[in-house]
């Protein structure tokens, strides 16, 4: 399959979801080998998960079918330039390429606008619109220490 058949199918995802009142109109796959391992769409609304976004859902259903925890070797087909949770969630993903479709100005035009959270990143954290205060970090760093020595952890 060419790539714009793979993007078809991401911008079918979205159609379809939208069409089922699932979420926003955004689709996304996940390929590799030339073909598809992972699909998704928003699903925001109807699952009342804020992360349900159609790259996230794909990547998750991508790794179970791939029964790893990253996408090296694969490629992601979204319907629209992604967000920057789903962004984030690509880099830890670790795809090889993603394609869009759709920027993030469409996006934006009817509504999908991420640029205030683009904008929150680089403030400091009490000047943010949900403001962010540390809190016992000499309790919270345990964690951390007891992973530092764990022997059988899987890293990534």
């Amino acid at each position: 399959m060419c790539k714009e058949k793979f993007m078809q199918e991401a911008v079918n995802a979205a159609l379809k979801g939208m069409q089922n009142n699932e979420g926003g109109p955004f689709g996304c796959v996940v390929v590799k080998d030339g073909k598809i391992i992972g699909r998704g769409n928003n699903r925001v609304t109807s699952t009342n998960d804020p992360t349900a976004h159609a790259e996230v859902m794909a990547i998750r259903d991508a790794c179970k079918n791939l029964d790893s925890f990253q996408l090296e070797g694969c490629e992601i087909y979204t319907s629209c330039e992604p967000c920057p949770m789903c962004l984030g969630a690509i880099y830890w993903a670790r795809p090889d390429k993603v394609y869009y479709g759709s920027n993030q100005a469409d996006a934006a035009n009817i509504g999908f606008d991420d640029a205030f959270i683009y904008k929150e990143i680089p403030l400091p954290y009490t000047e943010r619109s949900i403001p962010f205060e540390q809190l016992v970090p000499e309790i919270a760093i345990t964690p951390f220490q007891e992973w530092e020595k764990k022997e059988d952890k899987t890293e990534y």
